[in-house]
Order: structure tokens, then sequence, then C-alpha cells
């Protein structure tokens, strides 16, 4: 009887809201999908990557191999993957569901980082979301980074410690930055309350965010886990800003 119900109400559902191409809007057979055309435009990060930074290699350099930016400016993270190049259709994700409130996207999103994630989530002891300061969260109503950590988390059974990290400190929007601009806007954004410190203490910490661009937010987010106590800290995030392979 429950069944029925539940089947009844999905398609209910279906009739209000039919399941459609989150990229062209074609209707599909069922929610949390991608058509044959938008899923060929997707451009997925796979091997051969830079083993710390996950930037693709246009060329397979061997294993192990690290780009000049992890040499000459070797990030606080232990790693950092990411599932897709951000533009076209993955970008059009990450705003419907950081603008225009598209959370039924996150489930989707979720899978296809824990697709990417090349053995960051087998060991971690907690998935926390890069968090957003409680007044921009008032805005915006939800936190996109919380909404794919939470996903994540269900999937593969992980702790969520979705308010481990804090973001004390109301920032700049990042967009249209430089590099510098990004780092000086984060620097000292983020903490670990006194209270959550034996929580923390040793713990190999999955930081999930949204988009890698320069890496500025999540230095300082990863550097605040740090400094609060957690062992490791390594980065997942749904799409990374590319100009190009190397």
């Amino acid at each position: 009887m429950l069944g029925r119900m539940r089947e009844a109400a999905r398609g209910a559902l279906d009739f209000v809201y039919p399941p459609c191409c989150p990229g062209c809007q074609v209707i599909l057979g069922r929610h949390a999908g991608i058509c044959a055309r938008c899923w060929s435009s997707l451009r997925f990060i796979e091997r051969p990557y830079c083993e710390v930074l996950g930037l693709p290699f246009a060329h397979d350099l061997g294993p192990g191999i690290l780009c000049a930016d992890a040499i000459a400016d070797p990030p606080p993270f232990t790693r950092l993957r990411s599932a897709v190049v951000h533009d076209g259709l993955a970008r059009n994700l990450v705003h419907g569901l950081k603008y225009r409130d598209r959370t039924d996207l996150a489930p989707m999103m979720a899978q296809w980082m824990v697709r990417a994630s090349d053995g960051l989530i087998a060991d971690c002891d907690a998935v926390v979301p890069v968090p957003l300061h409680r007044y921009r969260l008032l805005a915006r109503k939800f936190n996109q980074a919380a909404e794919l950590a939470r996903a994540i988390a269900c999937q593969t059974g992980k702790p969520l410690a979705a308010g481990l990290l804090q973001r004390k400190r109301r920032t700049r929007q990042q967009i249209g930055l430089s590099a510098n601009a990004r780092r000086e806007n984060v620097q000292g954004a983020f903490a670990v309350a006194e209270k959550d410190r034996v929580e923390l203490a040793g713990k190999r910490i999955l930081l999930v965010d949204d988009v890698y661009t320069t890496g500025a937010t999540v230095a300082a987010a990863t550097r605040a886990l740090i400094r609060g106590g957690a062992g490791e800290v390594r980065v997942l995030t749904f799409a990374r800003a590319l100009s190009d392979h190397i």
C-alpha cells in the first residue's frame, strides 16, 4: 500500500514537474538525468593528471608526475580531485545548484564526484563542506557545498561534519578577483571552534566545494582545519576551472 502511494506521488510530481535535462530541457524518462547530447559535451577529468593538484595533462608523462604549480607552490592539502571541467553544461549545473535552488541536482553531481575521487574517500574520517558566512547563508537559503557534501556522505556512508568548519568573517565574492586578491580576501576567514578541536584531532578530512578556480578558498579552509588539529585534508570539487590541458 505504501509503495503504491509513493508511486502515485511520484507520478503526480512528474506530471507537474516533468523530468527534463538540466542542459537543454528536453523531457527525460527520469529525474536527475542528462540527455545523450548534453552528456557528450561534458569534459570529465581523467588520468593522466598531477598527483597532487589533479591538473590534467595532455600527454601521459608517467606515474607520480607533478605539475609546475604543485612543485613551485605546494598546497596545504595533500591531494585535490575534481569531476569535470568548469565550462558549458558543467557551469550551468553549478549555477543551477548555487543560484537557482536546484538542490535536486546535488545527488547526481555528487555521484560524479565520488567516481572522480581516486581514493580520497575510502579512508577519510569525515566529509566537511566549505562553509558560507551566516549572512550569506540567510540570503541564499542553503550552502551548495554542503548539499554536495551531504550527498557524498549519504552515497559513501562517511560521516558528515557540516558545522565543524566555520566562516567567521564575511568576505567579498571571489568572482572577478585576481589570484592575489582572492588569497587576501579569504585569509583568516575560516576557523574551527575550540569545542570541536577534540573531535577534529588527527582526523583525515575530505573538504568539499563546488568549483576549484585558483585554490585560494580551499587552501584557506585547509589551513584552518590543520590549525584546528586535522591530521590530513584532501579536497574534492565538482568542477575545476581550466584554461587548457598542460
